[in-house]
């Protein structure tokens, strides 16, 4: 990559990290193909130079070479590829009310699966939260999610790979949602645009409940991905384990991961460690602890080495986490000097492998 003033931007570049302004807000994602209209915005920003991807970057002999050396980039070009293929299963939803359930299925077993067993899944999929926000690349992410989740969870090969399936087929129903709201978040909906947001759940169900050979945690998984263990949920406000289903139990974690580390343009930047502190915080109320300890307890170890830069803009490493269920970690500032986030709860961490 390069840095590049403002003044020599041209159209048709493209972004080689996202921008973030002093707010920690979004302006452009890494892999933006730049407009005029982009180079216009940020010129009115005041944001004088970026970093785009020099011509070597952007070779095929580059991406061949990189994914040869680099697991994560080998993660990322399979993730583009299979992208194609979960895009036309959610059109030809839209079109004929009916998912394409093999299609589906070989798609789970030849790539999801394979994706979801990879050592540093979950770090790989932090390098591809910024692509998209549309429904079909947030559905293949929580779907290899819950597959990760499921191997920490135990489950048998068959179970993990129908949880996988659940998780790709958990927003089917919104196929049918309109075009406006798809990029908009639950909690600034209100009124028709919340009820149209709350169909989605039994639009799926409906979808899948003509669709044959599929198992019930899967159908049920679509309805009930958005009910809490407190009843609290919708559609129906159901509670408890024995009313919800353990595919969907699992799914709620993964979309509530997935839905606060995306990255999204006009929206505050979060890290993985906001979304431990979230399902934290939920894991006696909203979600299910059975749930919740496994992933809380493996992400956590995910984590761990990795460089994290704080809101005083100091760099550390993650050594450790306590023992209980404290959410933050201790991150090693120095030789000497390692820092427990929990005693500071105002002390963010706002980049997670910051980029020199």
């Amino acid at each position: 990559m390069r840095s590049v003033s403002l003044e020599e931007l041209s159209p048709g570049m493209i972004l080689a990290r996202s921008i973030i302004n002093d707010d920690m807000v979004v302006v452009l994602s890494e892999g933006t193909l730049l407009t005029k209209a982009h180079i216009t915005r940020l010129g009115f920003l005041d944001i004088p130079t970026v970093y785009i991807k020099d011509e070597y970057e952007l070779s095929e002999t580059f991406q061949n070479v990189s994914a040869m050396f680099n697991p994560s980039n080998a993660f990322v070009t399979e993730y583009k590829e299979v992208l194609s293929t979960a895009r036309s299963i959610f059109d030809e939803t839209a079109k004929s009310n009916q998912a394409p359930v093999e299609k589906s299925r070989e798609m789970v077993a030849s790539t999801l699966a394979p994706m979801a067993k990879e050592s540093g899944a979950i770090d790989y999929l932090l390098e591809v939260n910024h692509l998209a926000t549309d429904v079909y690349n947030h559905s293949v992410r929580v779907s290899i999610l819950a597959g990760v989740l499921a191997k920490w969870m135990h489950k048998s090969a068959a179970e993990t790979q129908d949880i996988i399936l659940a998780g790709f087929l958990h927003d089917i129903g919104k196929t049918k949602f309109p075009q406006r709201l798809i990029d908009k978040q639950i909690e600034n909906l209100r009124g028709d645009d919340l009820d149209a947001y709350i169909q989605h759940t039994m639009d799926g169900q409906q979808i899948l409940n003509s669709s044959p050979n599929l198992s019930d945690g899967v159908k049920l998984t679509a309805m009930q991905h958005h009910e809490c263990m407190d009843g609290t949920g919708f559609p129906f406000n159901l509670s408890g384990a024995d009313n919800i289903h353990l595919y969907a139990r699992i799914v709620a974690v993964c979309d509530l991961y997935d839905n606060i580390t995306t990255e999204r343009e006009g929206a505050r930047k979060s890290t993985p460690f906001e979304a431990i502190d979230r399902i934290t915080a939920d894991m006696y109320t909203k979600l299910d602890p059975t749930v919740c300890v496994p992933f809380l307890e493996h992400i956590k170890e995910a984590f761990l080495g990795s460089r994290v830069m704080l809101q005083n803009g100091l760099v550390g490493t993650i050594v450790r986490y306590r023992n209980d269920f404290a959410a933050r970690p201790l991150v090693r500032l120095t030789q000497d000097d390692i820092l427990d986030l929990n005693q500071y709860p105002d002390m963010k961490i706002i980049e997670y492998n910051p980029k020199n």
